[in-house]
């Protein structure tokens, strides 16, 4: 087997596994792939993944914390899972401020911060459940507490 096919397979199976949400930390992650048969694994490799697929730690249904991949970093439909997560959508002159369920702050930042500055979010900070969202320039914080009402539907 080539050292490209060889990769690949890793990178199969370690998205496989988050998929589970069963992972609670990275020394789990390295023994469940060996067990697997990816013997040179190590903490470091897993770590590295974690940040290059843009892995979190949040909460699974069972109330655990593990690590799981991003669902897909697009605008939340009425359906959508991600909307669900955000609680509460506030304002004052400085900057807007998202609470969502615990464990779910970065994965909504992520969203925030991947729509960007052409519609008008500067950038986003995120702690466990709660998000600070500042305006690019020619934006009022306003305008933009009024975008992201609208992305996750929020009545005003």
């Amino acid at each position: 087997m080539s050292v490209r096919s060889k990769q690949d397979e890793l990178i199969k199976a370690f998205k496989e596994m988050l998929k589970q949400e069963k992972f609670s930390s990275q020394l789990e992650i390295v023994q469940a792939l060996q067990h697997q048969g990816f013997d040179s694994i190590n903490q470091s490799k897993v770590s590295r993944m974690l940040t290059k697929f843009g892995a979190v730690r949040t909460r699974n249904a069972k109330m655990e914390m593990v690590y799981c991949l991003p669902a897909e970093i697009s605008v939340p439909t009425a359906s959508s899972p991600l909307k669900n997560l955000v609680l509460d959508i506030d304002y004052n002159h400085a900057m807007v401020v998202i609470r969502t369920s615990p464990g779910a702050a970065q994965l909504i930042a992520r969203l925030l911060d991947s729509i960007g500055k052409s519609e008008g979010i500067l950038g986003s900070i995120a702690g466990d459940d709660t998000i600070f969202s500042t305006p690019t320039n020619g934006y009022t914080v306003k305008k933009l507490y009024k975008i992201i009402l609208e992305l996750f539907e929020q009545e005003l």
